[in-house]
């Protein structure tokens, strides 16, 4: 039979590498976070919450009093005590006299901000989010990381804001948000008093000190009139590139970039000639079939035929798309830099409004907004399909300069 206590060995200490949480029993836990730190922690629930306490580094606190440590949590907890609120309440004491001293295995941001990341990983819905969560904290809370997390202040937070609030708006907005849940979690484990407020906040508290989002130009992408698609797209067919043909086919789609950019040939069906756009590679994680026009099949019959295979614009790597900045590159060599290669999408949507007699809805559905009830997104799926077929043609003609005729709802 296993051992319930005293599982781990001073070998197991040093060697383990694996990321999480290995028990030695009674409630003590060898936390091995992604960056490598070894800390040790008991692990009990006060009051129907589960907490943890801190009880140092592996580096700095041997195994057996690692144990001595989690014995004595734990005959407070059976007399009803609370070890962090004691160990606080002894620390603010302490600290009186040394107000810089911080509390003994308290984590840093982060190693901490690992720890919550390799946590929440299983639960996000992309792989890509634990790496875009790990990435704009390194790059811009990077001073935060060496700080224990119950010393970070707002003044803190806000020397990582300020510098991107008003020229890197959306990033400064999810930084701000991923310090916020970091922050939230230290304080639901004890790691934070529960009684402080988060200094990432932003309702009734950063927002006093910082502009309102609002006020920026976050979500802007300036968009070609559509009265100046046309002529534009005629220039684009006299390109001989890859890049080129990519963006042709991203505006008569009406797609977003990173959805076109990687379309693959098996997304193609030939026979209803639609192209369905994969969940993993959507903005609402949902598939999404786009009618192809005339124009999107000859600009697909130019790629290739119905034998070919991978990707249908590949870039100059084996199995490597077009770079991300292809199409962007593409519009400054144009002299067409002020616009956004997103923006052609806004530039449908407005020619859909003024140009046609679509409901509003259905060239919301071509865009892959989400429109409407679940129920009533599931009882229109089948009938959308055909009418947006005639809208995304209706833009093709608009486009190609042929005659196009308004179709009523």
């Amino acid at each position: 039979m296993a051992r319930s206590v005293n599982r781990l060995t001073a070998e197991a200490v040093r060697t383990l590498s694996k990321v999480g949480k290995h028990a030695d029993g009674n409630g003590l836990y060898l936390q091995v976070t992604p960056s490598g730190g070894r800390n040790y922690v008991f692990v009990y629930r006060f009051e129907g919450k589960r907490r943890e306490l801190g009880l140092g580094k592996a580096s700095d606190v041997r195994l057996e009093h690692a144990r001595d440590r989690a014995r004595e949590a734990y005959l407070m907890v059976k007399a009803g005590r609370d070890p962090i609120a004691e160990k606080r309440a002894h620390f603010a004491e302490t600290r009186k006299d040394n107000p810089a001293e911080t509390e003994p295995g308290c984590p840093t941001f982060a190693d901490f901000s690992a720890t919550f990341i390799a946590g929440m990983r299983e639960g996000w819905r992309n792989a890509k989010h634990s790496q875009q969560w790990t990435n704009s904290l390194r790059q811009h809370a990077a001073a935060l990381d060496s700080m224990p997390v119950d010393q970070i202040k707002t003044n803190d937070v806000l020397e990582v804001l300020r510098p991107i609030w008003t020229a890197k708006p959306e990033t400064a907005r999810r930084v701000r948000g991923r310090i916020e849940r970091v922050l939230a979690a230290a304080m639901a484990l004890g790691h934070r008093p529960r009684d402080e407020f988060n200094p990432a906040q932003w309702r009734g508290h950063l927002d006093a000190l910082l502009p309102k989002s609002t006020k920026l130009a976050r979500g802007h992408h300036p968009a070609m009139p559509y009265g100046q698609v046309g002529a534009f797209m005629r220039q684009l067919r006299d390109r001989d590139a890859t890049a080129a043909r990519l963006l042709e086919f991203i505006i008569l789609t009406a797609a977003r970039t990173g959805e076109a950019r990687e379309a693959d040939w098996s997304e193609i069906d030939r026979s209803a000639w639609t192209w369905t756009v994969p969940a993993d590679r959507m903005k609402t994680n949902k598939p999404h079939t786009v009618p192809l026009s005339s124009e999107a099949r000859r600009l697909l019959a130019a790629m290739g035929d119905e034998h070919s295979t991978g990707l249908i614009f590949p870039g100059h790597k084996e199995g490597r798309p077009l770079s991300i900045m292809a199409c962007d590159m593409l519009l400054r060599r144009m002299k067409a830099k002020a616009f956004t290669v997103h923006g052609f999408r806004s530039a449908f949507k407005d020619w859909a409004l003024d140009e046609t007699e679509f409901p509003d809805e259905l060239s919301e559905e071509a865009l892959s907004h989400i429109v409407g009830s679940k129920v009533r997104r599931a009882y229109r799926r089948g009938e959308a399909l055909e009418r947006r077929r005639r809208l995304m043609q209706e833009w093709a003609d608009y486009l190609t300069g042929a005659p196009a005729l308004k179709v009523a709802a």
